[in-house]
């Protein structure tokens, strides 16, 4: 049983109000969660275990995506398309590539989310005061390329590997704890949604709630159980998880803001770089009166 780090959620109860670019459920977006996701088999690319497939529609069924055109949101989705998703193919970062991440960056570091956990940081003693060196260390965090498990040359970064995916041998995705991500590859149809995932602890799925766990196929790989925020904006989640990669020397911490209460799992990499980070929801709290979810 993990204890709640209450000086944590109150922060991220902060950036979770301050997110004026989350959407909202039923109304800027809405999903379909049909049914449960099957097991996986041992063959894990047999039909990509159609069989078990608990959904036979797309996830998603409307965005309004006239979000994308918000600054964070374009400057984060110039970031998609940058990536090998097969590990072990070594990543080469052009010129190009690298301006993209520093723009994102810089428009990170615009919103008033990332300016609230950077005061934070500051605090803590965990992150320089000067804007130039906390970019220096955000880009180590999170775009510093080094090499999983079986890979000679570096072939991965946290940014990939949370926000973008990756696949490992084709046949496992990895990673890829992203909503917009998710959306965008379902409407170019490489996405095949197979269910949401649930167990005897966890609390029913909601398709007007903000954290999903779910298994799905992509670029004939299968992710067998995944868990997203779907809605939130890419300032949120950035801020969120640098918060928790930097603060919680655990790889795992517990927050509770809003109506939920989450552990947020944080692998390390050599303890410089994320390797991988997601929400896994423990349970709904109590809605508040004029909820703001």
């Amino acid at each position: 049983m993990i204890e709640a780090d209450k000086e944590l959620s109150a922060m991220v109860q902060e950036i979770w109000d301050k997110d004026v670019n989350r959407l909202k459920p039923g109304t800027d977006y809405r999903i379909s969660l049909q049914g449960k996701a099957g097991p996986v088999s041992a063959d894990m690319n047999d039909d990509l275990n159609d069989d078990n497939d608990g959904a036979g529609y797309p996830l998603f069924s409307f965005v309004d995506e006239s979000i994308f055109k918000k600054e964070s949101f374009l400057a984060f989705i110039s970031l998609l398309d940058n990536y090998e998703s097969d590990t072990g193919e070594p990543e080469i970062v052009t010129p190009e590539e690298e301006a993209e991440n520093h723009k994102f960056l810089d428009c990170m570091l615009r919103t008033t989310t990332m300016k609230t956990a950077h005061k934070y940081l500051v605090e803590k003693q965990l992150s320089p005061e000067d804007l130039p060196e906390f970019k220096k260390q955000l880009y180590r965090i999170w775009f510093e390329l080094y090499a999983r498990r079986g890979a000679s040359k570096p072939d991965s970064s946290g940014f990939e590997h949370v926000f973008v995916g990756e696949t490992r041998g084709g046949r496992t995705v990895i990673g890829f704890h992203n909503w917009i991500q998710l959306y965008l590859q379902e409407k170019l149809g490489h996405i095949d949604y197979k269910g949401y995932s649930v167990n005897a602890n966890s609390p029913q799925p909601d398709e007007n709630k903000h954290i999903l766990a779910l298994q799905f196929s992509w670029k004939n790989g299968i992710k067998p159980k995944g868990s997203i925020f779907i809605g939130v904006s890419p300032e949120f989640e950035f801020a969120l998880y640098t918060l928790c990669f930097l603060v919680s020397p655990n790889e795992r911490v517990k927050v509770f803001f809003s109506i939920y209460e989450v552990d947020i799992v944080c692998h390390h990499y050599n303890q410089k770089h994320i390797g991988t980070t997601y929400p896994v929801l423990v349970k709904y709290q109590n809605e508040p009166k004029n909820p703001k979810q």
